[in-house]
Order: structure tokens, then sequence, then C-alpha cells
């Protein structure tokens, strides 16, 4: 399973998916559910883009 999560194209898909979803949570829901549910989702893909650009400096530095 780890290896699936850690794979590039889903790593991306994390990324795109969690950012758009942070966005627009707080349009479509303006309580505090929409709130955490943007924060969630930011967070994830925080964590999603950060492990990108670990994998692509590693690269470039193989």
């Amino acid at each position: 399973m780890k290896a699936l999560l850690s794979s590039r194209p889903v790593l991306w898909f994390l990324f795109l998916f969690n950012l758009t979803v942070a966005l627009a949570a707080p349009l479509i829901d303006d309580s505090a559910k929409g709130i955490a549910t943007s924060i969630g989702m930011a967070v994830v893909s925080l964590g999603a883009g950060i492990a990108l650009y670990k994998d692509g400096a590693t690269t470039r530095q193989s």
C-alpha cells in the first residue's frame, strides 16, 4: 500500500484534487464545517506537495 500511495501519479492526484477541494469548500459551505473541510484538505494537499518536492529533489541528486 505504501508503494502505491508514494507513486508520483497518486501524489499528483492527491495534491491537485485536495487543493481544488480546499479552495472550493468555503465557497460551497460557509459554515464551520466548510472551513474545517478546507483546512483538512489543505493539509493533505500540502503533505502530497512536500512528498512530490522531496521525490523530485532526490531524483535530481542521483
